[in-house]
């Protein structure tokens, strides 16, 4: 499978905190990897800094074998490639369903209104949303929301989605829903990178999992060697704790 994107020797520092040391990383294409560990380990960092939210303080970043962190490469062109899926949803709530899966498509991609409407519909039927078109985002579920926001980030049709813990500010009874919709999106080739604490979708869905800790990788392997027989102490002491 080719890589999507292949990190080398990543670090990331705030002041003098050191949030991510000397990570090594990829995720290959159709694949679906979840980043798991306890809050404060770097899972979200990684994330943004693999978008550019955030600039990473040394190490490489290669989307396609290119070094996005190079000068001379489009950082607004390789954005558009990655999908970015938040916590809190991040919807403009003066805009309605359908607009909010639209202005990124006409702004960025230069997408005519009718080629986005028409984009923005696809995808909004595919997480389920479609009737609500125009409706504010105030007037939905986190559940609810956090679909639009799924959608708005596929209607970008970008090579990678990435998701940073998108069910941990839902209520208990939509993060079914939630990810209901994205084990779907799995089971179509979409290439995913997942932080996340729900542990049930990580094993059943992921190809790999990613066990980070204090800002290192510290093991990583299948769901099955990860949760069934993982080899550091560090990972078996997260899943005692988390299981």
């Amino acid at each position: 499978m080719p890589e999507v994107i292949r990190i080398e020797h990543l670090s990331k520092s705030f002041g003098n905190h050191q949030v991510l040391k000397d990570i090594d990383f990829f995720v290959n294409k159709g694949e679906v990897v979840c980043i798991i560990g306890s809050s404060g380990s770097g899972k979200s960092t990684l994330l943004r800094c693999i978008n550019l939210l955030e600039s990473p303080s040394g190490g490489e970043i290669y989307y396609k074998d290119q070094s996005i962190l190079n000068e001379r490469q489009n950082h607004s062109e390789y954005c558009t490639k990655m999908g970015m899926v938040f916590q809190q949803f991040n919807l403009f709530n003066n805009h309605n369903v359908l607009s909010n899966c639209m202005i990124g498509q006409t702004t960025v991609l230069k997408r005519s209104k009718e080629e986005a409407a028409k984009v923005a519909m696809k995808y909004l039927d595919v997480v389920g949303m479609s009737q609500y078109v125009n409706a504010k985002p105030s007037q939905l579920s986190g559940g609810q929301k956090q679909r639009v926001a799924i959608a708005r980030a596929l209607s970008m049709e970008p090579d990678a989605i990435l998701f940073d813990e998108p069910t941990s500010a839902l209520d208990p009874e939509m993060v079914g829903e939630v990810l209901k919709v994205m084990q779907d999106l799995a089971g179509t080739g979409l290439t995913m990178l997942v932080v996340t604490h729900e542990m049930g979708f990580a094993r059943e869905v992921a190809d790999r999992v990613v066990f980070m800790d204090q800002g290192v990788i510290v093991e990583e392997g299948t769901p099955k060697e990860i949760f069934e027989n993982p080899k550091e102490m560090r990972t078996k002491e997260f899943l005692k704790r988390v299981l």
